[in-house]
């Protein structure tokens, strides 16, 4: 016998002792007390039991897991809901503030305009130049509206009366004036305080004071930073004591015998939306009538005793 079919017969002979072993175990082990088919049934009770409870917590888990993204999902939807919400309500909060300033805006320009002793013609600004000393203003009120050259111009702003300007173009539609901060309009002022007079002109720029010119340097003790600057009413250029503005700073150089005071217009140039031109030859008929519109007349006074 060649030693490839010796050892051929040694590996059958060893799985031939293992199966007879394996056989010998069995059979020993099931004439026993039976506890190897008890512990058989725990271990399968105990190995399909910890099964099912996986599977249990796999599928309980899973299910949570869905129901918490889609609960996640309604709560994203629902956030979205009411940060929309909260958008348009806060912007039609902002909306309703605006429209009350407009309209207290409105009421007060309204009540001013009513008030005045002169003829006016409210306006509105809708072009401007302010690319030069020469800056002007464009309104859309012309010659059909009443308007004409060399009219002052004043505002209502921030429940103050303030001087614009004048006009110096009129258009059968539109007009043009030369606001108090043109290099070119030369005012005829005073300090409210001391009625001192002098000049107040324009820089040319909206961003920069007025100066006043020629009041004198012995006066300078009396003067004060916030003193307050109106129209003089001299030569009838404007109406008496609308104010120009305020005064925020005084220099006085040796070799001049006047002040020279930088002025803060009273109005805010850059804010400013509506103007009102006035008539000063002509009385105003609205300040007649109640805010409705219904007469109220010396005349018709008279007619109702």
């Amino acid at each position: 016998m060649s030693r490839k079919q010796r050892f051929s017969f040694r590996i059958k002979f060893s799985e031939f002792l293992f199966i007879l072993y394996v056989t010998i175990a069995g059979v020993m082990l099931a004439f026993s007390s039976g506890s190897f088919v008890l512990n058989f049934k725990k271990i399968g009770f105990s190995i399909f039991t910890t099964l099912d409870k996986g599977v249990h917590a796999v599928v309980s888990g899973t299910k949570n897991t869905v129901l918490a993204v889609d609960k996640l999902r309604k709560l994203k939807k629902d956030y979205n809901e009411l940060v929309i919400k909260l958008e348009k309500y806060e912007q039609m909060q902002r909306t309703n503030a605006d429209i009350r300033k407009e309209n207290q805006r409105l009421r007060e320009q309204l009540d001013f305009v009513i008030s005045m002793d002169e003829k006016n013609i409210p306006a509105q600004i809708i072009s401007r130049e302010l690319d030069n000393a020469f800056s002007y203003l464009t309104i859309d009120k012309g010659s059909i509206n009443g308007i004409k050259k060399n009219m002052p111009v004043i505002a209502m702003q921030n429940g103050n009366r303030g001087l614009v300007g004048k006009v110096i173009q009129v258009g059968t539609f539109t007009s043009q004036i030369m606001p108090v901060y043109n290099i070119n309009n030369i005012v005829s002022a005073r300090v409210q305080n001391t009625r001192d007079l002098g000049l107040v002109n324009g820089l040319g720029s909206q961003e920069q004071p007025l100066q006043m010119q020629y009041i004198r340097k012995s006066v300078a003790s009396q003067l004060k930073y916030g003193d307050i600057i109106v129209t003089s009413g001299e030569n009838d250029n404007y109406m008496r004591d609308i104010t120009i503005g305020s005064i925020s700073k005084i220099v006085a150089l040796d070799y001049n015998s006047t002040l020279n005071i930088e002025v803060k217009p009273i109005i805010d140039f850059s804010r400013l939306e509506t103007v009102i031109v006035v008539n000063q030859k002509e009385l105003n008929d609205r300040k007649q009538e109640h805010p409705d519109g219904s007469a109220n007349s010396d005349s018709e006074r008279g007619s109702k005793k």
